[in-house]
This record gives C-alpha cells, structure tokens and sequence, in this order.
C-alpha cells in the first residue's frame, strides 16, 4: 500500500556541532526520514560566539549533508551556554523567537519534539529554557498532533547539576512537574522499557516504549580496525567515549584502572571525549602517566578505529537511556562492561556481549574487566555477539518504526477530525 509523504516539523534541542548522542541520532533520523521522501522542517540550536571556539570547529555532520534534499528545510533558533555546561545549548526564552509562527508557516502534519524536556529549560530546573511546552499552542490550535521524544534521564541529570540537598527540596514536586510536562504531549516515547518505567512510576503521561535509537552498522563494524589509531601499541585496550561530565561518571574510570592493572600490568585505558571535567580528569591520570591516555575529542574514521581496536568498552554511567556510545561499540565488535543501570541491561546482556557492574563500585568493574581479559576465547566469544546482538537495531529498522508510529497518529489525528459532533 503506497503512504503518503508527511510534512513534519522535528524540534531538537540538541543538533551538530553541538557533540551529544541526542545530536547524532536526530541527524540521522531526519536523513533517513528525507530519504524516504517525508519533508522535514528541522529546528534546531544556533551556534554562536557565545559557544567555546572549539564547539563551532568540530567536523561533525550535519546541515551540509541534509541542505542537498530538496524537501529539507530548517531553521536555528537563538541560544545561549547552559549554566551548567558551557559547551551545550539552551533556547532563548519565547520573547525572542516563536515556535508557534514557525510552525504556522510550515503547516505540518505532524510534530516531533527531541529533548522538549532540555528545550523547556527542565535540564536547568527551568532556570533557562524556552519557557513553555515546544510546540503545544500550535498543535492545539489546529489539532496537529505531537510527540515529544526522551532521551534523556531528566531526573538523574537535574541531580547530578544541582546537587543532593537541592534536588532532595525538589523531590517532592518532581512528579508533578513530570505529569504536567508530559501531559502536554500526545505521546511521549522512550527507546528503553526499564526508563518508560521508571517515567511512569514519576507519572508520565501517554508513554510508550519505541525502539526508535538506532546505531549505523554499516559504519561502526570491526572492520575498523583497518583505522586503528595507535597500530604499534598491542596492550590490552580499555576505552571510553562520551562527555567528560559529572553525570556521565568518568572520574571512575582512574578508580577503576589501577585495579584491573593489578592483575594486567600492561593494560591501557584510554579516554576520549571533553568536558567540564577535562582537568580534573588530566589531573588525577597523572599518577598513571603509562597506563592511561586522554585522547580528547576523536572523529572521523580515527573514532570508528578506536571502537573496533578497543578490547572493552567500559561505561560507568548511571543516566544513560539506550547509550549511544555502548551501541556504537557493540557495532564495532568490542564487549561492553557497564553499570547495573535503567536502560543499559537492555543493551548489555550479562555474560553474552559484555558484563554489567553494581554502579558505582570500581572493584566490580575491575573484577568483570579482568575477567574478559584473562579468557581470550571469552572475550572473541562476547564480540561477535555483540555485533549479532546489535543488527535489530540498525537505524533502518529502528527509524522504520518511527515512521510508523507517526503515521499512526496522522492517521488517527485525522479520523478524529472527520468523524461529526454527535
């Protein structure tokens, strides 16, 4: 049965150069929802001379790739840095820009909000942001009908920005605030069951799991190996990708180190990525000037080279929601030791593709690392399956079912309107 194509208006908070896993997989869903012939109005961050130099440089990919459809078009709303971390965006408040005149002039059929929680100002505890629900006045007026996407364990990030005594004053409203912010929404969808869960027990409204985070297997294989980024260095290797930030944990990682080398004196660690930790992180390697290497920031074939060179992918996060980076090594053939989290043990199967560790506790993970390590035929064993786990969820399988899904309500949008006032 032929579909016809849909006008959809997607919202991020999160887009290229800014470096986030929300920023790659909305390029790549836009790409894929271009290429099926659906006409796309991204509105997304602006970079600006507010931003560290190094932000706006970044060769990420992004509009240059989408700007060649002719059914793209966009539109970057003002920012300025999150309070918190200056290398990430926030909207300017609704006196500056209008979503709704935005919205008016494209006409969609159907509207996609990703991170609408960041772009809210909830990353914040609404100290910044846009200052009302993205998208809802227009979708209300018009009985357009929109969806907000989760990316982000909202709740575990506020605590970890604020601080326990600050969030511990929060608590008893952050249901409230989460019923309110979700009831907007027709649906709000999750890629992870565990944090639908966890979502609606905080009384999250008209949620709904969707495997819609998918990872590129095409680009991220064990092939890669072809790009290792240091081919004369045979140590046993343990890798980090991601943000170097309080939430995402990476001040384990120099816990966890010495006592893996322990039992693998050779072992090398290496951490890729940047953040507001940087120093600190540099700071405390120091003691391990042989063993541990903080590469900074990789792209480009050289970070594909170092998921498929890396013997284990260790990810001591406890706010994931279906980790980009821990797909991104599953893809490659690479074992993943992550923390017992919401979300991760849909990822990492305990004893099949990698090991899970209690959160938190370095010998844990040291012990789980080492195991890996010290039985070759086990770790080869949890590499190729982990790429045989990780097809399902190849973007083109994974978007399919996004597309689906707004069809549905499309769909149902559209039956509501036709059916006459009794």
């Amino acid at each position: 049965m032929h579909k016809s194509k849909l006008r959809i208006a997607l919202f991020s908070g999160l887009y290229a150069p800014f470096l986030t896993g929300v920023s790659v997989a909305v390029h790549q869903r836009v790409r894929w929802l271009l290429q099926q012939g659906h006409e796309v109005f991204l509105i997304h961050p602006q970079i600006n001379d507010k931003f560290p130099k190094n932000v706006g440089n970044r060769p990420m990919v992004g509009l240059e790739e989408l700007t060649v459809f002719p059914n793209f078009s966009h539109y970057a709303f003002p920012t300025e840095p999150l309070i918190f971390y200056k290398s990430l965006p926030q909207p300017l408040s609704d006196r500056y820009w209008s979503d709704t005149q935005l919205l008016t002039q494209f006409q969609p059929d159907i509207i996609v909000v990703e991170e609408a929680a960041q772009m809210r100002g909830m990353y914040s505890a609404l100290l910044q942001g846009y200052g009302r629900p993205v998208g809802v006045k227009y979708a209300k007026r018009t009985n357009t009908p929109i969806i907000s996407v989760f990316h982000t364990d909202i709740v575990a990030y506020i605590k970890y920005y604020l601080g326990d005594v600050f969030f511990n004053l929060l608590r008893p409203i952050v249901p409230q605030l989460i019923k309110q912010f979700s009831a907007e929404y027709d649906l709000n969808v999750f890629s992870s069951r565990e944090q639908l869960e966890k979502y609606q027990k905080l009384k999250c409204q008209r949620g709904e799991y969707l495997p819609y985070q998918g990872i590129d297997c095409e680009k991220f294989h064990p092939r890669n190996i072809v790009h290792n980024p240091i081919p004369q260095d045979n140590r046993p290797t343990l890798l980090f990708v991601g943000r170097i930030t309080a939430e995402k944990n990476v001040t384990q990682l120099i816990d966890i180190y010495p006592l893996v080398a322990a039992k693998i004196p050779d072992v090398h660690l290496v951490i890729v990525g940047s953040g507001p930790l940087d120093e600190e992180i540099r700071k405390r390697a120091e003691k391990f000037v042989s063993g541990i290497t903080i590469w900074g920031e990789s792209h480009g074939t050289e970070l594909l080279g170092w998921f498929a060179r890396a013997d284990i992918f260790i990810n001591p996060s406890v706010t994931e929601n279906f980790c980009t980076t821990t797909n991104e090594a599953l893809a490659s053939g690479t074992p993943v030791v992550a923390a017992n989290a919401t979300s991760t043990s849909e990822q990492v199967i305990s004893g099949h593709n990698g090991f899970l560790a209690e959160p938190n506790n370095p010998k844990d993970f040291a012990q789980q690392i080492t195991a890996i390590l010290q039985n070759p035929e086990l770790k080869t064993t949890m590499g190729e399956q982990a790429r045989a786990f990780i097809l399902q969820y190849d973007w083109s399988a994974c978007t399919e079912k996004f597309e689906n899904k707004l069809y549905q309500l499309v769909q149902a949008s559209n039956k509501q309107q036709a059916t006459p006032v009794q």
